[in-house]
């Protein structure tokens, strides 16, 4: 089952591979991007424009979305839409973006170890490193899905794009890999 499990991994690595080459993380990003210092806030007066910045003009009308949520966060002190409005954390994408695949990549080499030589402590390791990989593509998914969504985002950065059915194959691939190293793990320890 330790070979499943290493071929399933292998498999994971190679869509997850694919993903990072066919999205669009690799073209011109600047070094050190920093959000601007000032948030944007909306004042209750003026519910049906957008600013300037996002919209690329002085003013336009806005959607009915987007007039919904100003009229609900009119009341909303500074202090909280500056935190709306605020990146997850500045570099957490790059840092996932080196992260994630790197856990992977050291996982996977303890699991070959594993499944060479079955020694335990091999295999927990491994277990430990793939369930640190889920954790971490799992907030990657959440900080680029918050980017995308963002209009505050640094001018000269593209909102990172990744096709969705390859997103599910990597991420349902993943979790069959995490549930079989769980079990192959428990089987072998006993």
């Amino acid at each position: 089952m330790a070979i499943v499990v290493l071929v399933l991994w292998l498999f994971t690595a190679g869509a997850g591979f694919y993903l990072l080459v066919t999205s669009n993380l690799g073209r011109a990003r600047p070094a050190a991007a920093t959000p601007a210092a000032e948030p944007h806030t909306t004042p209750a007066t003026e519910p049906a424009t957008v600013p300037a910045a996002a919209a690329g003009s002085a003013s336009q009308a806005a959607s009915k979305r987007e007039m919904r949520r100003a009229v609900r966060d009119r009341f909303d002190p500074p202090s909280l839409t500056a935190a709306k409005n605020a990146p997850a954390m500045p570099g957490l994408r790059s840092l996932l973006e080196f992260a994630h695949p790197a856990f992977a990549i050291v996982g996977l080499g303890f699991w070959l170890g594993f499944t060479m030589v079955h020694d335990q402590a091999l295999g927990w390791i491994a277990f430990g490193l793939v369930t640190a990989t889920v954790c971490l593509g799992l907030t990657w998914y959440t900080a680029n899905t918050r980017a995308a969504r963002s209009k505050n985002a640094p001018e000269g950065e593209p909102a990172p794009a990744f096709r969705t059915g390859l997103v599910l194959l990597h991420g349902s691939a993943a979790t069959v890999t995490f549930a079989l190293a769980a079990l192959t793990a428990l089987i072998l320890s006993h």
